[in-house]
């Protein structure tokens, strides 16, 4: 099976381009804007005829597009997300290969959630920022165009490789430096919220099974299990080995003010009590100041910039039905392999 995978040097394309060359019956090309892909070509920018004429010359089965921004302002993120997403659906309709698309989206484009509930994929969506707004128009653009697609909505995803400017990547920089310090109390804002996580490695699988399927539509990537980020932080620092104190600054009126509380272990294991509690003032939505770079004095509002306000959980019964497909990896994994990699800046 010939498959062309657009992001391959993205955060999920690595693990995509990993997941595809373990499988012998692959015959993987990777297309993106940087040097090290096979074929550069900026799908922002790159005409949708330039791209079908390649297309029609490799014949790939299977396109799979991981490419996209994630910040930016309105406009870039509407080129990169969506403009984009356009380009490949155009190319694909032109082109006589015949390929079935796989693209990748993500929870943003739901929006909130009523806390407690499980999102499904038949849920009105209502993106709360331009990102979701623009996965969305994407969204749109592939369901809409005939094509045989398939849209993996992907919710939080963590693990390896996970970016340091996400919140789960600014917890475990503010805990490295706490510890490189000796710091014996941290002090972490906006934790209120509770996001559903799933490890990078379980996306690639379902990206993998997906384009093996006739699925079309759209279908959940997540865990099915929403996780509060101060949980999250107490185990961090557990598989750590931080001994001090982790405290919740105060957050603004409305769902992120919640005091901090005890982790539960239903969901990310065994904690020990004494690993809670606060010092080092960190936020994760800024890094911590330094000589040139003053630190802001207030924590910021949401640590996840997304729209999706305080609480979002995935329905992943379609997974499961149509991908055979579940989760497999649990959060303390996630968490102690993105601590390996923090650790070693120590």
């Amino acid at each position: 099976m010939r498959v062309l995978l657009i992001g391959a040097n993205g955060y999920i394309g690595r693990y995509v381009a990993d997941r595809l060359l373990a499988d012998p019956a692959v015959q993987l090309t990777a297309l993106g804007r940087g040097d090290d892909a096979d074929v550069r070509f900026d799908l922002a920018s790159g005409s949708p005829g330039a791209l079908t004429r390649f297309l029609d010359a490799v014949h790939p089965g299977v396109v799979i597009n991981c490419a996209g921004a994630t910040r930016g302002g309105a406009r870039e993120l509407t080129r990169h997300n969506t403009v984009a997403v356009a380009t490949v659906c155009e190319a694909l309709r032109r082109s006589g290969c015949g390929a079935r698309l796989v693209q990748i989206g993500c929870s943003a484009e739901y929006g909130p959630s009523q806390p407690g509930s499980s999102t499904a994929e038949d849920a009105v969506p209502r993106p709360g920022g331009p990102y979701g707004v623009s996965k969305l128009a994407a969204t749109e653009l592939v369901l809409g165009s005939g094509l045989d697609a398939v849209v993996l909505r992907v919710f939080s995803p963590a693990g390896p490789g996970t970016p340091a400017g996400s919140p789960l990547g600014r917890l475990a920089e503010a805990m490295r430096r706490a510890m490189q310090a000796g710091d014996g109390e941290l002090k972490l804002g906006g934790l209120g919220v509770q996001r559903d996580f799933v490890d990078v490695r379980d996306v690639a699988r379902a990206v993998h099974a997906a384009s093996l399927s006739a699925a079309q539509g759209i279908i959940n990537i997540g865990s099915g299990r929403a996780v509060r980020l101060r949980d999250a932080a107490a185990t961090l620092a557990r598989v750590a080995g931080y001994g001090g104190a982790l405290h919740e600054l105060d957050g603004p009126p409305g769902p992120l003010r919640p005091g901090i509380g005890h982790p539960r272990p239903e969901l990310l294991g065994h904690h020990r009590p004494e690993a809670l509690g606060h010092h080092r003032t960190e936020t994760l939505g800024h890094h911590r100041g330094d000589a040139d770079h003053p630190p802001h004095p207030a924590p910021v509002a949401y640590p996840y910039p997304d729209g999706c306000g305080s609480w979002q959980q995935a329905d992943v019964r379609t997974a499961r039905d149509r991908l055979g497909w579940r989760p497999r990896i649990n959060l303390e994994e996630s968490l102690a392999d993105i601590w390996m990699e923090a650790a070693c800046r120590i």
